[in-house]
């Protein structure tokens, strides 16, 4: 049987963010280390976030994003990728691709 691993995730409403600006939302990530998953266009450009400059952004772009769609492709990329390697990365998540854009060495 394989490793299931765990994460740790917090809401924009569980740390009091709703309706803060972008940038205070990113801050929050940053501050903590933790990788932004968004549905927000406002983070869609890489030259703004550069990969290997914040502990990462996952950019969910679906047809149908649902709340029951978004879980279910969230829950389909934690099972069957390792989401601990891309810290740092900008990473594109459509219903039938993804696109790992990894920091430059």
């Amino acid at each position: 049987m394989g490793l299931v691993a765990t994460f740790d995730f917090d809401t924009v409403a569980d740390e009091g963010l709703c309706g803060a600006p972008d940038e205070t939302v990113f801050a929050a990530a940053q501050a903590e280390g933790r990788v932004l998953v968004t549905q927000d266009l406002d983070f869609s450009d890489m030259r703004r976030f550069l990969p290997g400059t914040h502990a990462g952004i996952i950019l969910l772009r679906l047809l149908n994003p649902s709340r029951a769609r978004l879980s279910e492709r969230l829950l389909q990329l934690f099972q069957h990728r390792d989401m601990e390697l891309w810290g740092g990365c900008f990473v594109v998540v459509t219903d039938f691709k993804l696109r790992v854009h990894w920091p430059q060495k």
